[in-house]
């Protein structure tokens, strides 16, 4: 059994990732704004970690084997975290994303081949941090997503004393209405409705992973391995957005309708005319099995169908 902190944990692949550390016996502690509670057995710190001494003083003398952050975004938010458990934790593994690499946001050496990017594509050891950017303005740190992630883990990377590891995260799919950002209901609305689908000319592959293996991996990189750095976290398989819709399509009994958007013209979230697909090589090497996305693909394309409806008596 192990001490386990959980920064968030009150949705998606976070709650289950609390429930799966309960199941496996571990000792946890949730940390977040009290939006839900947590399930049964778990100790629950209702505190906003923007607040350094509330999060310091609900933290009291307590000390966790582990850390997982689900929630943290900025820099800042790492440089209060370093400070908070430096001395009440040994290991903190940080929830980051695939699109710390997106080249469309920060200036990154163009690629000579498209290949999977390893994590080496972006080093947090030498990531420049800004925290005296606007970070605390939820606009600016929404539009600046991928920038927050990178800083982040550059403060932890070069400031903690305890073992860091960012798990970074492909596009999450899979569990219908858990899935709460839309965007595989994005594309299945589009269907539903008959409308067309706007792509870019030339479609580029991405990588994606279900909901509950990222949380199994999250587990994992708690718990099973020692490792520390960035680790990309991503099913087997490539595939764009036509690949995507079509599954949906499939499982709806849709025909889908494409349109090459015009130059500047908005697309739908899993369209991309730029390559920043990751490797996962690393999470391999070090043990971890994935799934092939090709094989989950249409149970999480029918999770996000709309349930039918009962006519009225």
């Amino acid at each position: 059994m192990q001490r386990i902190c959980v920064i968030g944990g009150s949705r998606y692949f976070g709650k289950l990732l609390v429930q799966r550390l309960c199941a496996a016996g571990h000792q946890v502690t949730v940390v977040n704004r009290g939006s839900a509670p947590p399930p049964p057995g778990v100790e629950h710190l209702v505190v906003d970690r923007d607040d350094e001494a509330a999060l310091l003083a609900a933290l009291g003398t307590r000390t966790f084997d582990v850390v997982v952050d689900q929630v943290c975004y900025t820099p800042v938010q790492a440089e209060i975290a370093v400070r908070a458990f430096s001395a009440r934790t040994r290991r903190y593994v940080m929830t980051s994303t695939i699109e710390v690499y997106d080249p469309a946001t920060t200036a990154l050496p163009a690629l000579t081949r498209e290949a999977p990017v390893p994590e080496e594509r972006v080093d947090p050891a030498v990531w420049t941090v800004r925290t005296d950017l606007p970070w605390h303005d939820g606009a600016y740190r929404e539009a600046h997503y991928a920038e927050g992630k990178r800083q982040a883990e550059a403060v932890f990377t070069r400031g903690a004393p305890f073992g860091f590891v960012s798990v970074r995260s492909a596009h999450v799919l899979g569990g219908g209405a858990r899935e709460f950002t839309g965007r595989l209901a994005y594309y299945t609305e589009r269907l539903a409705r008959g409308l067309e689908i706007a792509v870019h000319a030339r479609e580029m592959p991405t990588v994606f992973i279900h909901y509950e293996e990222v949380a199994g991996l999250l587990l994992w990189a708690a718990t099973a391995t020692g490792f520390t750095g960035p680790l990309n976290a991503c099913s087997d398989g490539l595939l764009d957005v036509r690949d995507v819709t079509g599954a949906v399509a499939a499982q709806c009994g849709r025909q889908p309708v494409y349109r090459t958007a015009a130059a500047g013209e908005p697309v739908g979230p899993f369209s991309f005319d730029r390559y920043y697909a990751m490797s996962n090589d690393r999470a391999k090497a070090l043990g971890f099995v994935f799934s092939r996305t090709a094989d989950w693909l249409p149970g999480a394309a029918a999770a996000s169908l709309p349930a039918p409806t009962t006519p009225a008596a």
